[in-house]
């Protein structure tokens, strides 16, 4: 595998990685391991893994050219609390994850994703983490109906001609698919490019 062949590029990463970091640092566990669902790159991977040390970051996705890319990602900047990535389709019933997991981040994931991965991931957070466990989503969403800027709907018109299964999320759909779950919503924060943090902590 050659570094520099496989590592991929998101553009957005480098606008939102310090504020997400910041926020992570706010409510994520001390210690523990911490899943990545729906990596993408890698890039969000090496820059939180080495600032959120001594949690372990263990990334995934269910796309090999992504995980080629997080694993180039991984060898070009390593650190040691960095795990290699391993395959998760958020809709499986079942992840192959041997630690426990005492968090689950989600970037950009259920906007770009059918619904079945909202509710996936969410059934995921439930079988996974203990009682006080964090689940982190980072995306745009709608709010009671209505997009947050012109440019999320824009950009939600554009996913929906990519794919007529994704698009931006109403918020209040993403909580009640949560609390379904026995998952709490802990807070919601406005975030750069108007975009959201939604926290939840499994009850």
């Amino acid at each position: 595998m050659n570094p520099s062949h496989d590592r991929q590029f998101a553009p957005a990463t480098q606008r939102n990685r310090e504020p997400i970091l910041e926020v992570l640092l706010e409510v994520l566990p001390p210690a523990g391991t911490i899943l990545e669902i729906s990596s993408g790159t890698g890039e969000h991977a090496v820059f939180f893994a080495p600032r959120l040390a001594p949690r372990r970051w263990q990334p995934s996705d269910p796309s090999a050219i992504a995980r080629d890319s997080i694993a180039a990602w991984r060898e070009f900047e390593p650190a040691e609390n960095l795990a290699a990535p391993i395959e998760i389709d958020a809709r499986d019933s079942v992840w192959n994850v041997e630690d426990s997991i005492q968090a689950i981040v989600n970037i950009n994931m259920i906007h770009i994703a059918p619904w079945a991965a909202c509710l996936g991931l969410m059934a995921g957070a439930n079988r996974l983490l203990p009682p006080g466990g964090i689940l982190y989503l980072y995306g745009p969403y709608k709010q009671s109906g209505i997009h947050t800027a012109p440019s999320n709907e824009l950009f939600d018109d554009s996913l929906q001609l990519q794919n007529p299964e994704w698009g931006v999320r109403n918020l209040e759909d993403v909580v009640d698919a949560a609390q379904a779950q026995n998952l709490e919503l802990l807070k919601v924060l406005s975030m750069p490019a108007n975009n959201l943090s939604v926290v939840f902590q499994k009850r």
